[in-house]
C-alpha cells in the first residue's frame, strides 16, 4: 500500500542494522508511533535477539540466505503493506535478493568504511531509493551529527547487540521517521478495526490502558487479569503488538468461537486449522519432540525459513499424549501460534517460549488449577531449532 513508507536499514554485515532497527522501533514505540520491523531475510533475529541473554541468543540463532520463494513472500508482504514499515534488508544482498529494494521507499544506509559505503550507495541509486540518512558506524568514540540537511549525515557509535542506540544522531533520526511515520493512530485504528469480520475487536494499546499496564512492557503476570477482563468462548478480534503468549492465551478464551487477529503482512487472519499426524520429512514445518521430567516440549522449524499463510491448512503437526503437560516453541509467525495453541488446548496445560524470559515458557492454557495462565515453566530450548 503506497499510501504507507517502507524504510530500508541497509549496510555490510556486522555494521549494527539490527541493533539500530531494534533501538528505532522502541524508540517510535514510545512516541506511541504505529508501525512495523522487517526482517527480509531468515537470519532468525527479532526483538529478542537484542532483549534475551546473549549467550541464548548465539545458541538458537540462524544465519542463511534468502531463496528465490523467500525474497517473492517478502516483495509481496512489503507491497501489501498495512502500516509504515522499517526493513531490515541485510549486510550480503545479491544482485537477485535486491529486488527487495524496488518495493521500499526510503532508506537509511549504515556503513563502516568508504568502500561499503560507495557500493551501498550505488545499490540505492540502482533502485531509486529515497535517502533519509547515510550514517557511519563505529564502535567506539562519541556520535556527531555533520549535517542535518534533507539527507542526514553523521558518526553512530556503540551499535552493539544487546544495547539500545542513543545520542544526537539516533535522536535526529528517530524524529525524522516519527515525521515520515506521522499518521493519526486513532484514524489507522480506526480503519483496520472496521475491517475486521467481526463484532467486538480488542485492542492491546486500549486494553493495557484499561488494566492500568504499559502497553510496551507486557508481562506474564498480567495474563490472568487479561483473561478475566475479556469475555469467553465469543467470538473476537485481536488488534495490536503483543507477545505470542498474549495473542495463545486469547485464542484460547474465545475457542471455540471464531478468533481473528490482524497481521500487518496479510490484514485479518484466522488461525488456520492444523491437522494431527506425522509430518514428512520434506514438510515445511517440522517439530523435535523432546520428553521431559513433567511434560513435552515441541520444538516447532521451518526448515525454508518462511512459511506462506497459503500453505496452511495443508500443515501436519505431531499427535503428543494430552494428558501431560506440553511446552511450544520455535520461530514462528503469531498466527501459527494462535493454531497451534488451539490445536493442543486439551492438553493439561499449554504454554509457549519466549526467548526474552530465558528458559522459560509461559503458560496459556490450563486445566489444572496449579498451574494457572501466566505461569512460568522452565523446559530449556531445543539446541537444533
Amino acid at each position: 500500500m503506497e499510501l504507507f513508507p517502507a524504510v530500508l536499514i541497509g549496510g555490510p554485515p556486522h555494521s549494527g542494522k539490527s541493533v539500530l532497527a531494534y533501538s528505532l522501533t522502541q524508540a517510535l514505540r514510545r512516541r506511541n508511533v504505529d508501525h512495523y520491523v522487517l526482517r527480509a531475510y531468515p537470519d532468525g533475529e527479532g526483538d529478542w535477539a537484542n532483549e534475551a541473554d546473549q549467550a541464548l541468543v548465539r545458541l538458537i540463532r540462524i544465519k542463511g540466505q534468502g531463496t528465490p520463494e523467500w525474497i517473492a513472500h517478502i516483495c509481496r508482504d512489503i507491497a501489501n503493506r498495512h502500516l509504515p514499515l522499517i526493513v531490515d534488508v541485510g549486510g550480503l544482498p545479491t544482485p537477485w535478493q535486491e529486488a527487495v529494494f524496488d518495493y521500499c521507499t526510503h532508506a537509511i544506509l549504515l556503513t563502516r568504511d568508504a568502500a561499503s559505503h560507495d557500493d551501498w550507495q550505488s545499490m540505492m541509486a540502482r533502485h531509486g531509493v529515497i535517502l533519509l540518512a547515510d550514517l557511519r558506524s563505529q564502535l567506539r568514540g562519541a556520535g556527531t551529527v555533520a549535517d542535518g540537511g534533507p539527507v542526514l549525515h553523521g558518526t553512530i557509535t556503540r551499535l552493539e547487540r544487546g544495547t539500545t542506540a542513543s545520542g544526537p544522531v539516533f535522536d535526529a533520526l528517530v524524529n525524522r521517521l516519527a515525521a515520515l511515520f506521522a499518521y493519526e493512530r486513532e484514524e489507522l485504528r480506526r480503519f483496520h478495526c472496521n475491517l475486521a469480520p467481526v463484532e467486538t475487536v480488542i485492542d492491546l494499546d486500549r486494553l493495557a490502558r484499561t488494566l492500568n499496564i504499559d502497553p510496551t512492557n507486557w508481562e506474564p503476570r498480567h495474563l490472568p487479569r487479561v483473561l478475566d477482563y475479556l469475555p469467553r468462548a465469543r467470538p473476537l478480534g485481536l488488534y495490536g503488538r503483543g507477545p505470542n503468549w498474549l495473542y495463545a492465551a486469547v485464542a484460547l478464551l474465545a475457542c471455540p468461537a471464531p478468533f481473528y487477529q490482524f497481521d500487518v503482512r496479510l490484514g485479518w487472519v484466522t488461525p488456520p486449522t492444523l491437522h494431527l499426524g506425522l509430518p514428512p520429512a520434506d514438510a515445511p514445518l517440522l517439530a523435535h519432540r523432546q520428553p521431559r521430567a513433567d511434560h513435552i516440549h515441541l520444538a516447532f522449524v521451518i526448515p525454508r525459513a518462511y512459511l506462506d499463510y497459503s500453505q496452511a491448512e495443508e500443515l501436519i503437526v505431531p499427535i503428543v499424549p494430552m494428558d501431560q503437560g506440553l511446552v511450544l516453541s520455535g520461530r514462528l509467525p503469531l498466527w501459527l501460534w494462535t493454531a497451534l495453541a488451539i490445536t493442543y488446548r486439551d492438553a493439561t496445560w499449554l504454554a509457549v517460549y519466549q526467548p526474552q524470559w530465558g528458559n522459560q515458557a509461559i503458560v496459556v492454557g490450563s486445566h489444572i488449577p496449579e498451574w494457572p495462565p501466566g505461569h512460568r515453566v522452565v523446559s530449556s530450548v531445543y539446541q537444533g531449532a
